[in-house]
């Protein structure tokens, strides 16, 4: 029915809101603990969940999990369905210290990185430890590509103080490299000034010479009555 009404009336496109984004983010379903939601080894905590810690969700199909959507491209926070019907934001625990976003492909790496040495909020601040040292190296590229120029640099200048080898070559400096070879184009314009120059030359013409009639010289123009009484 709704296919057969579009086909009829159409409809007009409207933009999404913020709000329209968050419903269309992936859904997982967690208990709410006294610690907080745990996702992924990701602990995340709010003062808005104190009314909810351990308590279950009206959802009774759920087992009691409350609707928590998750950005699987900055999972720095989550966003969770209470009571009131809305989507609230819960921060990471260690989203302080993480400034940058993650996905859960760099999660996964620092996790099998890192090895667990404490309990689980040990673990947890080492792997936010390690996850931040590791965007902060893939946050500033150039400055890496900047201390790759200098070591090239110091590297060309150590192999320009050491001493040539039989048969070895080296770049031309700018003194003893040879002259350009000349432009043909600057050849030819000094030809055609040549040329020119000759011809400005022999447009004079020698005293005394005579000076033809046009109709001698060439075609005169044609008068009609002229023309008329010779018939």
């Amino acid at each position: 029915m709704w296919a057969a009404l579009i086909t009829i009336s159409g409809y007009v496109p409207v933009p999404l809101t913020g709000a329209d984004y968050l419903e269309l983010l992936p859904v997982r379903w967690q208990p709410i603990t006294e610690r907080g939601i745990r996702l992924d080894y990701r602990t995340y905590n709010h003062d808005i969940l104190d009314p909810h810690r351990s308590e279950r969700s009206p959802i009774t199909s759920k087992d009691g999990k409350w609707e928590v959507h998750h950005n699987p491209h900055d999972a720095r926070q989550i966003f969770v369905r209470l009571t009131d019907g809305h989507l609230h934001e819960i921060p990471w625990i260690h989203r302080d210290h993480v400034h940058q976003p993650f996905n859960d492909a760099i999660w996964r790496h620092v996790q099998a990185e890192v090895e667990q040495r404490g309990d689980r909020e040990q673990h947890e601040a080492d792997l936010a430890d390690a996850l931040d040292q590791l965007l902060r190296r893939t946050r500033h590229p150039a400055e890496t590509e900047q201390k790759t120029r200098r070591r090239r640099a110091s590297r060309a200048g150590t192999a320009a103080q050491l001493p040539d080898l039989p048969g070895q070559r080296r770049p031309l400096d700018a003194e003893t490299a040879p002259a350009p070879a000349p432009d043909w184009s600057e050849s030819l314009d000094d030809l055609i000034s040549v040329d020119t120059a000759a011809d400005e030359t022999d447009v004079s013409e020698p005293e005394g010479a005579s000076v033809l009639p046009p109709e001698a010289g060439g075609y005169g123009l044609w008068d009609a009555e002229a023309e008329a009484e010779q018939w």
